[in-house]
């Protein structure tokens, strides 16, 4: 039998042939470029962006309820020509804090469930990246998220604060207050809700779970809140001990009792400055657990 003529042309050398490869001559990215891939992809999809519009549809709801909430009360100190502003900037933070918890417990799981689900992430990684980059650029993620959700608000009442020609000094420090306020529950709503989050593979599951300690936890600090005398005229200090038993509560009676917001004794705060060191100290170590708990988790992956 005789050979075909591509056997012929093998036996002699063989050929080679340009097929448009180039040589890379760019800079050699590494895993803190993979990193900052990994966060700016996660920081899109907890918007839903770059998905499919029905995923647009809770996180953007999430956004604009805030600001809707936030334009209609600058409106009506512009209109109505109101000096006193009728709230604050934390206060906002507190009047929005359902859409917060839904946002979170939505959008957590959206980060981290379909990696867990499938062992895999939406991006090529030309450096591979460790355990954890992974961890640390899904929590700025998060947390960057959060920010955004209560920041954005919290810029339009100051605009509408300035354009009423209120007192630029005061609203400047109490944005201020309200930006470190935000900051606080960015942090800690992140950290338990991507630790819940990282849990389970579950999507829904996920979302129950951090709807469920977000509520169950309030209303356990409530139920403490009122069996302490907090439905009196007058509160006693010691009522203010049960906001160490919810997220929400501890970070809004922290922040009351450190910028020095508390008009009151019915304004949740801290019990004293040891109380507020107290509360301080129990944000950080939340935090700080739940990181290391998550990052434990994906040890097992």
């Amino acid at each position: 039998m005789q050979p075909s003529p591509d056997a012929r042309t093998a036996a002699d050398g063989g050929v080679i042939h340009n097929i448009g490869y180039r040589r890379y001559e760019g800079p050699r990215l590494g895993r803190g470029y993979a990193t900052r891939s990994l966060y700016q992809q996660s920081l899109r999809a907890a918007f839903g962006l770059g998905r499919s519009g029905r995923s647009k549809v809770l996180p953007m709801a999430m956004l604009a309820l805030p600001l809707i909430i936030a334009l209609v009360v600058a409106s009506i100190q512009i209109f109505m020509k109101i000096e006193k502003p009728i709230l604050d900037y934390t206060e906002l933070l507190d009047a929005v804090v359902l859409m917060t918890w839904i946002f979170l417990a939505a959008q957590a799981p959206v980060l981290l469930s379909r990696d867990l689900r499938h062992h895999t992430v939406p991006l090529y990684f030309s450096r591979p990246i460790t355990r954890a980059d992974y961890v640390r650029a899904k929590f700025a993620a998060m947390i960057s998220a959060m920010m955004i959700v209560m920041g954005a608000p919290l810029l339009v009442l100051y605009i509408g604060a300035l354009l009423g020609r209120m007192d630029f000094g005061h609203h400047t420090v109490h944005l201020l207050y309200g930006l470190a306020a935000a900051l606080l529950y960015a942090v800690l709503y992140s950290a338990i809700g991507l630790l819940i989050a990282a849990s389970t593979p579950r999507r829904g599951f996920g979302v129950a779970s951090i709807m469920g300690v977000m509520a169950v936890s309030s209303v356990i600090a409530r139920i403490v809140y009122v069996l302490g005398g907090g439905e009196w005229a007058d509160v006693p200090e010691k009522a203010n001990w049960a906001a160490m038993l919810s997220p929400s509560w501890l970070v809004q009676g922290f922040t009351n009792q450190v910028f020095g917001l508390v008009a009151n004794s019915r304004v949740v705060h801290a019990p004293g400055a040891g109380a507020a060191v107290l509360f301080g100290v129990e944000i950080l170590l939340l935090t700080g657990a739940c990181y290391w708990f998550t990052d434990r988790r994906y040890r097992k992956i």
